[in-house]
């Protein structure tokens, strides 16, 4: 999801890619082409830059090793990177991860947002995910210190980039955050991602358009579905080329091959199946525009 870390800029021509359960029959008009990547600059002492339009993978359900021709995987920060490709790693930011509910609500409880009936504020698509207070400068400035290690962490293992989760967590908040609150928060880890020699990316969010990087200072975006709500050009508009886009299978308007031969989608898009299995798991699926 690296102070002073390798530079490489990895350009891949991406065509359609098929793996394990999504694999295509030898010779159908959409049979997989060969990934032509370009040569790797190493420089150890600058920053790496982001690969536009590389062939990417999201792992966020497991790790393992990257089909051929990928050159950026997303896993999380409790994962090693993956050898030989850009890594970025995954944070939480903005909502705590399941299994430590019990230490926020124990240790952090002033760090955890409340309802008017008295009960934390969770994710309803994800219930085990409490939603942090961003609200205050005091209450920002702790909760980033706990995502600087972290951040740092990943930096440390030899990550990339971190991908920062649930930017939107105000938009569940019963209204007690505000776009702003967690646009404040962003720029405190933004700050401490570059600290770290890490670039930083946004998720999702489309709403937010250029605030997101002029307010705080987002390098990337992380984008899910953006093809079926028709937002990859609001984060293209921001970010250029640098956006991954991430469709699912449960979600698809058209059959993959279809979904990727559209204009409007992002040069790097990947297609998972919604609980991000890892290869050999029942319900494993990747297919790679």
């Amino acid at each position: 999801m690296r102070s002073a870390v390798r530079s490489s800029f990895w350009m891949v021509v991406v065509a359609v890619t098929a793996t394990a359960g999504c694999s295509l029959p030898s010779g159908s008009a959409e049979e997989p082409r060969a990934l032509e990547t370009a040569p790797e600059v190493a420089d150890s002492d600058a920053a790496r830059e982001f690969p536009t339009a590389a062939a990417v993978d999201y792992q966020l359900g497991g790790a393992y090793p990257p089909p051929a021709g990928v050159g950026v995987v997303v896993r999380d920060s409790t994962a090693r990177p993956a050898p030989g490709v850009y890594n970025i790693c995954y944070v939480n930011g903005f909502q705590t991860q399941p299994a430590e509910r019990e230490l926020w609500l124990r240790d952090r409880r002033d760090l955890v947002l409340f309802g008017d009936d008295g009960l934390p504020v969770v994710d309803e698509k994800w219930p085990d995910e409490l939603i942090v207070d961003t609200s205050t400068a005091d209450r920002r400035r702790q909760l980033a210190e706990i995502q600087d290690r972290t951040i740092k962490a990943c930096s440390a293992a030899g990550f990339d980039a971190v991908e920062i989760d649930n930017l939107d967590s105000y938009s569940r908040s019963e209204g007690a955050l505000t776009v702003e609150d967690n646009l404040a928060f962003a720029a405190e880890l933004a700050r401490v991602a570059h600290g770290a020699g890490l670039l930083i990316g946004q998720k999702n969010s489309a709403e937010l358009g250029s605030q997101a990087e002029e307010q705080a200072g987002f390098d990337f975006a992380v984008a899910e579905e953006c093809l079926q709500y028709n937002e990859c050009a609001v984060y293209t508009a921001v970010h250029g080329d640098r956006v991954i886009g991430i469709e699912y299978t449960d979600n698809l308007a058209e059959p993959p091959a279809e979904t990727c031969a559209r204009p409007d989608r992002l040069k790097a898009t990947v297609i998972r199946d919604r609980q991000l299995v890892a290869i050999g798991d029942e319900g494993y699926f990747y297919f790679q525009c």
